[in-house]
């Protein structure tokens, strides 16, 4: 099977080609490097030539409403007009808990993919997941504020990305099945804990301070719009076993 994947250079995406190309199938990486680009639409027709079916986990820097919505819009878009003009016939979105429900700044980007997916009469298949264990890192580099580390006031239910990654290279073998039931970690955390246990693992001592965001986007962070429904499968890896097995 010939899989391609749109942000597979991306925090999730690498272990989408490596589970891919583990399980015996040929990988296509979209990304600016090999002459496409998923804004613009350039290159995706050629591209896509041949490809059974399009993984996207592609993502967007920015955490502003317009530009979210801008960008999962038009790659979303892009692909699924390519994706019929050579006939490709699955197409499988990453999203996140919550987001639809939340739907505010960066949410608000994925809301709109979702939409889109569920106005298609079929062909796709989408995969909704809680936020991932390695979401902390990105925080540790986003929130230094001089001797701090600030943190947003997040509650989660944070999973690996490995194991998303391998649900859905595993949904490309089959048929397309529309909204998959949703896929969580195994156990609810608080973001700021956890940045905390990154930091002492990398022997960094500095104060973490937890701010409630505002607005209701910080409002659907903390309360519990991003937590699975009870019953929601759970995947294996806890946080303490990924930040042991990580690599520093």
């Amino acid at each position: 099977m010939k899989i391609a994947i749109a942000g597979g250079t991306g925090t999730v995406g690498k272990h989408v080609v490596v589970a891919t190309t583990t399980a015996g199938h040929e990988t296509v990486i979209l990304t600016r490097a090999t002459g496409t680009d998923l804004i613009t639409g350039t290159g995706l027709t050629a591209a896509l030539q041949g490809v059974d079916v399009v993984i996207d986990v592609s993502a967007t820097s920015s955490l502003a409403t317009r530009e979210s919505v801008h960008f999962f819009g038009t790659v979303t878009s892009n692909l699924l007009r390519a994706e019929r003009a050579v006939g490709v016939k699955h197409h499988i979105a990453l999203s996140i808990v919550g987001a639809a429900k939340v739907n505010a700044n960066y949410y608000a980007g994925k809301a709109v993919q979702e939409k889109m997916l569920h106005a298609e009469s079929g062909g796709w298949s989408l995969l909704r997941t809680t936020q991932f264990h390695e979401f902390t890192q990105q925080l540790v580099q986003h929130g230094k504020v001089g001797p701090f580390q600030v943190v947003p006031t997040i509650r989660s239910q944070p999973i690996a990305a490995a194991e998303v990654a391998d649900e859905l290279v595993s949904i490309a073998a089959g048929d397309p099945r529309g909204l998959e039931p949703d896929l969580a970690g195994p156990q609810e955390e608080r973001m700021a804990d956890l940045v905390k246990r990154l930091l002492r693992a990398e022997g960094n001592r500095k104060p973490v301070i937890q701010i409630p965001l505002p607005g209701r986007w910080g409002r659907g962070m903390r309360d519990g719009s991003l937590l699975p429904a009870p019953g929601t499968r759970r995947g294996r890896e806890t946080f303490a076993q990924w930040l042991e097995s990580r690599d520093c």
